[in-house]
């Protein structure tokens, strides 16, 4: 029976070619990113905004979330997020932070308790103020930073340091594009969005350990061959892997995207522009780095193999 393959076998496409198209093009995407942002801004959620939040167990066998968004939306008190958690009965509700001091926002709990009505308990109601939510923005910040260095750490030890470098300028490109993606299409950037950094992160770098894995086994095998020349075939070798990857994460974020509502809407666009942006700086920013760098060949004259 013939299989079935998105990517024949033996390719032999000349990535290392347009290089410095690729540099160009994310040079451009960066700088776009450093433009909008100051101009446009970020969307920030309660997270990082300061707000209120309520905690309630509604009547019945699970919360309907639908009718709650409706109705909590009609009391003109701004951004009002909600999300299940423990029980399917178990609504946390996001509101965002109101004009005015401690009255505003004990006023807007108050209208909340008069929608919902006396049907549904109320666990929990906290105010994040500006301090708290600045706090947990440079938290994640700092969640990121130190995702970077554990990076280089890591591919520092299990490669060389030329590799580190590669691997910490694709996840700088893949953060700092994310973020421009965020401010472009004004969406909510609250916690959920530090994660979906953080897994664009890791997305990245899994895709780009692979390719440097194939390299340093060519490294060993060819030992005449042309840096750039060997990265192709790298890149070549790989390729059948990082496609079929690529589409089987994109399908399943596609259906949440279509079928995941409102409350992961932003994650789940991030996240698909996540696994296009890191599946490209692999090829065209972690791997070209390389060419400039001046590689070790592994002594091993009884494995060596001559170009051919």
């Amino acid at each position: 029976m013939r299989s079935f393959r998105l990517v024949p076998d033996n390719t032999q496409i000349d990535f290392m070619r347009y290089e410095y198209l690729g540099y160009a093009i994310s040079g451009l995407l960066i700088l776009l990113t450093f433009i909008l942002v100051p101009l446009k801004g970020l969307n920030f959620g309660i997270d990082f905004q300061g707000g209120l939040l309520i905690e309630v167990r509604t009547p019945g066998p699970a919360a309907d979330l639908a009718s709650m968004r409706s109705t909590l939306n009609g009391l003109g008190l701004g951004e009002v997020a909600l999300q299940t958690f423990g029980e399917p009965s178990d609504v946390l509700i996001r509101i965002q932070r109101q004009e005015g001091g401690e009255q505003a926002q004990q006023a807007a709990v108050n209208k909340v308790k008069q929608a919902l009505g006396d049907k549904v308990n109320y666990r929990r109601v906290e105010f994040v103020g500006p301090k708290v939510s600045s706090e947990l923005f440079w938290a994640g910040a700092q969640a990121v930073g130190w995702s970077f260095l554990a990076i280089l750490a890591y591919i520092w030890f299990r490669f060389e340091w030329q590799y580190g470098i590669g691997a910490i300028l694709a996840v700088i490109h893949d953060t700092i594009t994310t973020v421009g993606i965020f401010s472009i299409f004004s969406l909510e950037f609250n916690l959920a969005s530090i994660a979906a950094i953080l897994t664009i992160v890791g997305y990245s770098l899994n895709d780009t350990v692979v390719i440097f894995d194939r390299v340093r086994e060519n490294l060993r095998r060819y030992k005449t061959m042309p840096i750039a020349e060997l990265l192709d075939r790298s890149i070549n070798e790989t390729l059948a892997r990082t496609v079929m990857t690529s589409l089987t994460t994109l399908l399943a974020l596609l259906a949440l995207v279509i079928f995941g509502g409102e409350v992961i809407r932003g994650f789940t666009i991030a996240m698909i522009w996540g696994v296009v942006v890191g599946t490209y700086s692999t090829i065209y920013i972690a791997t070209p780095v390389l060419v400039h760098f001046n590689l070790r060949r592994t002594i091993e004259p009884a494995a060596a193999v001559q170009t051919p």
